[in-house]
């Protein structure tokens, strides 16, 4: 059995359960979980615990994350990203200037409303269980904290940004946020987690690339112990 952290790059259409029931099969082994749900339409770092690190799993989610975005302004949907249904459609009037500012305004901590299309359980329920079934409840505010934020891109109505964030940061409710305060809406175009903790996307594996080392007997070199973790 594999035990240790193996450093996954989530490709898009796949869910973290995906990736785990992927890496069952590949690695011949049942103990194995993840770190933190990445949607399937993201890409990025989503780092697998094996054998006895499974017991870092919680320790790992906690860890600060580094994702890169592009925010679609003048819009919103049900999903608050595209991959949802359509809900309103504005012109963007603000100046990049005023984008900008919106943006930068989210740095520190701020009360942040899960969205519905989430894994967040309210009275026992998923609450993209309730979504998909048409139902819409009140959910409380959660403090998250926006650690760093740097404008990378700004072609309106798209602004491609990078930002640290503390657990539980939903980026694709950030962009609802940052365009409800444009009055214009916004909704999330992509997203990459490019960190999380320690791990970076450019010392990720894909998992044609695990499948490969597997079967050259290599997979043993870039399982790697959790340096960030103690006993």
């Amino acid at each position: 059995m594999y035990n240790g952290i193996l450093n996954v790059y989530k490709e898009a259409g796949f869910t973290s359960h995906d990736v785990v029931a992927k890496l069952r099969g590949i690695l011949k082994q049942k103990k194995i979980g993840h770190t933190g749900t990445l949607d399937p339409g993201a890409v990025g770092v989503l780092p697998i615990c094996l054998g006895s690190a499974t017991k870092l799993s919680m320790v790992l989610t906690d860890k600060d994350k580094e994702y890169v975005a592009v925010l679609r302004l003048g819009l919103t949907t049900d999903t608050q990203d595209l991959t949802g249904k359509v809900l309103s459609e504005k012109a963007v009037t603000a100046s990049e200037s005023e984008v900008r500012a919106a943006i930068l305004s989210y740095l520190g901590s701020y009360p942040q409303i899960p969205p519905m299309y989430s894994a967040v359980k309210v009275n026992g329920k998923k609450l993209y269980e309730l979504a998909r079934a048409g139902k819409e409840i009140e959910r409380k505010p959660r403090l998250v904290e926006i650690k760093e934020i740097e404008i990378l891109e700004v072609a309106l109505p798209e602004v491609k940004f990078r930002l640290v964030c503390s657990k539980g940061t939903y980026v694709r409710t950030l962009c609802f946020d940052i365009g409800e305060k444009l009055g214009c809406g916004g909704a999330m175009g992509a997203l990459e987690r490019t960190r999380s903790g320690e791990y970076t996307a450019a010392d990720a594996l894909t998992l044609s690339q695990i499948e490969e080392l597997v079967r050259e007997d290599k997979i043993t070199g870039v399982i790697m112990k959790d340096k960030s973790f103690k006993s």
